[in-house]
């Protein structure tokens, strides 16, 4: 059978500082008409590279593609020169790419009309009133409402996901044979996300276009892909059918990767397995296996060079692997459980209902409204009410996860009740003391008891001092150690509370990866003896296995300390696992509040079921039965919502009612809050 493209040997080499990094070491692998093809595994492992090699996008110096074959309807493209007129007559045209961030993708100064009508026009040879009418079509084929006026807005006019939408347009604008999807929905909340892919998947059913996923998001590979192919260390280790790879994965890595993911229908008392240790150095790779060194299943075998090569175990299913993971035993134990049934025997954690804490935050009617002004004179027109009247309770020793889209008001009530902004209204009460007003001197004291874990570890990093100095500095803010002696011994007992070890702490923030970074910085949140700690997506920027270090770490040191946690993120597979109380918000109010259980399995709120619904289990079976809430439109502008309920313009329940009232949050069950009036 002739494939769509095919792809033998490919191998592709970056010179950096005088070594060789091999990124890509070998991949072989093919995608056919009509298919959806994922490529999985974490950061660096040479997904998007690979991709990139096959158009030779491949940036040289310092990269260059050293061997390898790259079969498309006929013709290997390695023979073309990078920017021969043949080689951009595919690019663009027969094959299409949608990158993960539009903003930097798109050319800020052009109408998006005009760089869908680019493509056209080189491609097609239309001309300019005809790529103008092509344009407009693909535009409304991509779901953007309006699209005659919206075809000659900017990049800048247009929400997050509807950039990726413009991108889509772009890629598909020539009909290609084939769509390379390179993290596309990384970026994008879950809800935005769930509605890019099923327009993906309803573009591939309607053209027979095949679809290259590549992502390190087991869940939408599960719900959308056909076949897998997972990389590590610039090599496939295993292929396979998406149904093969989930219910019985055989090699090591992916068995790894699946036991680090967090899902909304795991135990809640599971404890999630991280991958040990992180990938090799490429520019000097072992003979041996590079997953070695973290491997569970290692033999005497894997210690021998050269490394495994992909073997067929059974049709259509290949692992590179010398061991036959089906029956081995990990550290000569039992034999390993396959990961469907991992779920019943994995390790617990205990899980505590909190039902008698005392209080240890208040928040009352919180309000945080920003001025829009005008002019030059900076003439005051209208204000963004970015939190409007949120009020919750956080109990001690327990953790409350704060859920909702980007631009929901998450970060900004974290930011109030730290009094990083000055709340416009309402009332911050903790631990008994009202802080809402409170002077910055008063409120200094205060501070210790009251840290931050930010998004980012290397931003939140100061890259000129040692990361000793970065942990240390809450100790002499606070004055907090009094001797030098006893400085260094809290410095050395914060480092091993995180899991590293203290000898690196005359390292620069750039030495360390991004988990250890985002452990120096709970260090530091630690070191002021805090007992609450704010956690403002600390996880989302991380892999899955650094994940699952990072959410096992903040449940043992909550366990061990007793420390109270607001958990922000947009994974509700991660808050679920992590929070006891989940709180939803929607442009600036909280819509829905409860134990994690109710919530979880009772949603009241619309909107927190579409939440629910959009994200993906990572395992096809399960996907293949679950019934999907579709969504439609984007977030609204805070300074343009709806009257009434201002999810009611995307609510597939709303009535006149919603539209015209304002629903309060009402209590419907015990500690169960919604602001429906369909609840």
């Amino acid at each position: 059978m002739n494939h769509l493209l095919e792809v033998i040997n490919l191998k592709t080499e970056f010179s950096i500082y005088g070594t060789t990094v091999k990124a890509v070491d070998g991949v072989s692998y093919y995608v056919d008409e009509g298919e959806i093809v994922a490529f999985v595994g974490e950061s660096g492992c040479g997904k998007s590279v690979t991709q990139y090699s096959c158009l030779q996008l491949i940036p040289s110096p310092p990269g260059r593609i050293v061997d390898g074959e790259v079969w498309f309807e006929g013709a290997d493209l390695l023979k073309y020169a990078p920017n021969s007129e043949e080689m951009r007559s595919v690019r663009g045209g027969k094959i299409g790419i949608v990158f993960q961030e539009p903003m930097t993708s798109l050319n800020p100064v052009l109408t998006v009309g005009r760089q869908i009508s680019e493509s056209l026009m080189l491609h097609l040879n239309l001309s300019k009133a005809q790529a103008r009418e092509r344009a407009i079509e693909l535009i409304k084929m991509v779901g953007i409402p309006d699209a005659n006026q919206r075809v000659d807005d900017y990049p800048h006019q247009f929400s997050g996901g509807m950039r990726q939408r413009i991108m889509i347009a772009m890629a598909m604008a020539c009909n290609p044979k084939l769509l390379i999807a390179d993290e596309a929905t990384t970026a994008l909340d879950v809800t935005t996300q769930a509605q890019i892919l099923e327009m993906l998947r309803g573009i591939v059913k309607k053209t027979k276009t095949a679809l290259v996923l590549v992502t390190h998001n087991l869940g939408i590979v599960a719900r959308y892909a056909e076949r897998i192919y997972v990389m590590y260390a610039g090599e496939i280790v295993e292929s396979g059918t998406t149904k093969e790879i989930f219910a019985n994965p055989r090699h090591p890595y992916t068995i790894g990767l699946m036991k680090a993911v967090p899902r909304l229908d795991d135990p809640k008392d599971r404890r999630l397995v991280a991958i040990d240790g992180t990938p090799p150095n490429l520019a000097n790779k072992p003979a041996t296996c590079p997953f070695l060194p973290r491997c569970a299943y290692k033999t005497d075998a894997c210690f021998k060079a050269p490394a495994p090569k992909l073997r067929e175990i059974q049709p259509g299913h290949w692992a590179a692997c010398h061991v036959n993971i089906e029956h081995a035993a990990v550290g000569g134990g039992e034999p390993v459980a396959m990961v469907s049934e991992y779920a019943a025997s994995a390790e617990t954690r205990r899980i505590d209902t909190g039902a008698s804490r005392e209080t240890i935050l208040e928040v009352r009617d919180l309000k945080m409204y920003f001025p829009v002004t005008k002019g030059l004179l900076q003439r005051k027109v209208g204000e963004i009410k970015a939190v409007d009247g949120v009020s919750f309770q956080i109990r001690k020793g327990e953790t409350l996860g704060l859920v909702g889209e980007s631009g929901c008001g998450k970060t900004t009530v974290a930011r109030a009740l730290l009094r990083m902004y000055e709340p416009t209204a309402g009332r911050i009460i903790f631990r008994g003391t009202d802080i809402t007003r409170m002077s910055q001197a008063r409120l200094r004291p205060l501070r210790r008891n009251m840290p931050m874990v930010f998004q980012d570890p290397f931003s939140s990093l100061d890259p000129r001092q040692t990361v000793g100095d970065i942990v240390g500095e809450p100790l002499k803010v606070h004055r907090l150690a009094k001797t030098r002696q006893e400085y260094e011994s809290r410095l050395e007992e914060l480092f091993y509370l995180v899991g590293l070890n203290p000898s690196v702490r005359n390292r620069m923030p750039h030495e360390f990866s991004g988990g250890q970074r985002q452990r120096i910085g709970i260090a530091r949140a630690l070191a002021s003896d805090p007992s609450f700690i704010v956690c403002d997506e600390a996880i989302s920027a991380l892999d899955v296995s650094i994940q699952a270090q990072i959410i096992n770490l903040l449940e043992d040191l909550q366990e061990r300390l007793g420390l109270t946690y607001l958990f922000i993120a947009h994974d509700l597979s991660v808050v679920r696992h992590i929070s006891d109380r989940v709180a939803v918000m929607y442009l600036g109010k909280i819509v829905e509040i409860a134990d994690w259980k109710t919530l979880y399995e009772q949603p009241r709120h619309p909107y927190t079921q579409v939440l629910l619904s959009a994200v993906p289990i990572p395992d096809p079976f399960v996907e293949e039965k679950r019934e999907h809430i579709e969504i439609k439109g984007e977030v609204p502008s805070l300074l343009n919502k709806p009257r009434g309920c201002s999810f009611s313009n995307r609510c597939p329940l709303a009535t006149k009612e919603c539209g015209e009232v304002e629903p309060e949050l009402r209590m419907v069950g015990a500690g169960h809050a919604v602001a429906c009036f369909k609840a």
